[in-house]
């Protein structure tokens, strides 16, 4: 069923790319879920032995999580700077926009990556696809081989996307070394910590490749919330990796849209507009959050309400100062408060 909010999308039932035994690549662009800007969504799954023919993206950047399966994944930047490196589940990469990559089943098990990209319409190019537009005496020209070395090789102006090796996998030993396009974010002691949940956040301060994109992997137990909060200079992009949640989002015309989001599902709000988000029907909740900023900050109505002298708030409110609530001071935001209260119905 469609979620009637504009600003929710299912990206398992997203745009279809590509399907087949080999795996299955669906997605989310502002075609199709009209609201996104400036941030899109890929899931892309691979059975044992497949991979992601290599490719890259002509505009924007790509950041990935891995949510199942072990991958080798290859860059190949400007400069001719190679690098490879293996990927488990809770670790991320990220692509610059133009590099060359590829990214390879070499478990047993499928695999399966969730991939946000710096553009509402990304575009891609598959490297059989390029190798296919040129002409067999051009490619004969460029590898200083006779035209008819190309003879055979397949000439389609159509990526395949995803194919299947011969054999075991080929990994590098330097595979196994780190790698600045790679962040193991779960392996990382989490920023915000609490009993109800908690934050691990790939920005710039700790993983220093990102330049215009950045996640927070969110934790929320059924006790605990989101408090109630807005992105200043930055959109915010979610998919729901475990769990049900229930989001309020206020646009500027004070109107408010109230929606669950699941399993599978991707919410999207844009900059500055204040939302919060609580766990529905589900013990906790683990979101995977891309922002279009490497640095994301947020102003949490915590610190809001702190600001200001209890005069000014009550003359805001519309109160009489002693019908204001004994609010605590909070210098910082918690990002993630105990939920004391009731849900609401």
């Amino acid at each position: 069923m469609r979620n009637p909010s504009v600003h929710v999308a299912s990206l398992w039932q997203g745009d279809e790319i590509y399907r087949s035994e080999l795996g299955s690549l669906t997605r989310l662009t502002v075609d199709s879920f009209p609201i996104l800007s400036g941030l899109s969504i890929t899931r892309l799954t691979l059975a044992p032995g497949a991979f992601r023919e290599p490719h890259w993206h002509a505009n924007a950047t790509e950041l990935t999580y891995c949510t199942a399966g072990r991958a080798l994944v290859s860059v190949l930047d400007d400069g001719s700077r190679f690098s490879s490196f293996l990927v488990g589940a809770g670790e991320m990469f990220h692509i610059d926009s133009g590099a060359l990559h590829h990214v390879e089943n070499i478990g047993d098990t499928d695999a399966e990556f969730i991939s946000a990209f710096r553009h509402e319409r990304p575009e891609d190019f598959g490297l059989s696809a390029a190798v296919g537009a040129m002409t067999d005496s051009v490619l004969g020209n460029t590898y200083d081989l006779p035209a008819a070395a190309f003879a055979d090789i397949r000439r389609d102006t159509t990526a395949r996307m995803v194919a299947r090796r011969d054999g075991d996998p080929d990994i590098p030993a330097g595979a196994h070394f780190g790698d600045p396009h790679h962040f193991a974010v779960e392996a990382m002691p989490a920023p915000v910590d609490s009993p109800v949940g908690s934050a691990r956040t790939a920005r710039k301060q700790f993983w220093p490749a990102l330049r215009d994109i950045s996640m927070y992997s969110l934790r929320i137990r059924e006790d605990g919330m989101r408090e109630p909060h807005w992105h200043p200079v930055t959109a915010e992009m979610g998919y729901v990796h475990a769990g049900s949640a229930r989001m309020t989002i206020m646009d500027p015309d004070g109107n408010l849209d109230t929606y669950t989001v699941n399993e599978g599902e991707v919410y999207f709000v844009p900059r500055a507009y204040p939302h919060h988000i609580e766990v529905v029907d589900a013990p906790r909740i683990q979101l995977l959050i891309f922002f279009d900023q490497p640095t994301p900050a947020d102003i949490g109505y915590r610190a809001s309400m702190s600001a200001y002298s209890r005069k000014v708030l009550a003359a805001t409110f519309g109160v009489a100062l002693d019908e204001l609530p004994d609010l605590p001071f909070t210098s910082a935001d918690p990002l993630i408060v105990t939920r004391n209260n009731p849900l609401d119905p």
